[in-house]
């Protein structure tokens, strides 16, 4: 299996062919990109169904101390994909630690300048997790991410 895989010309996912499973399938929505740090982000996010379109892994995170800046992921190839109009929303699904968070951050001030909207994945608390195990950020942004579950009254 190792010498049968290959990196996806276009999003750079785990791939026997030139194009991945998901570059290749003509029903994926084709305005949206999510970008994920590695190759194993695309099958948690597969799992859940919820999710339709297309992927750009950058094959890791900036990580400063290890050596790794934007020059070493795949930034250039998000950056090309994006210049041909067709992408209506980028969606930063980098890990919730402190390099996904760099990422996330630099991604979406090198996009500002461009047309697209860019989201971030909400983050908060598991379920069946205890808030008292919690920590304050993830506490934060269980607050910030929250939404409304009855409508305001007239």
């Amino acid at each position: 299996m190792k010498e049968r895989s290959r990196t996806c010309d276009v999003c750079g996912n785990v791939s026997e062919a030139e194009l991945c499973r998901v570059c290749a399938d003509p029903r994926r929505i084709r305005s949206v990109i999510c970008v994920v740090e590695d190759a194993k982000d695309v099958p948690a996010i597969e799992r859940t169904r919820e999710y339709r379109g297309l992927y750009h892994v950058l094959g890791g995170a900036i990580n400063p101390i290890r050596g790794v800046g934007p020059d070493q992921l795949r930034v250039r190839e998000l950056m090309g994909r994006l210049s041909t109009g067709e992408v209506e929303e980028v969606i930063l699904a980098t890990n919730p630690n402190i390099e996904g968070e760099a990422t996330a951050t630099y991604l979406a001030r090198m996009l500002s300048s461009m047309e697209v909207p860019v989201s971030r994945l909400a983050s908060g608390l598991p379920v069946g997790g205890d808030l008292e195990y919690a920590d304050e950020i993830t506490l934060g942004r269980a607050f910030e991410g929250r939404r409304r579950l009855n409508a305001p009254r007239p």
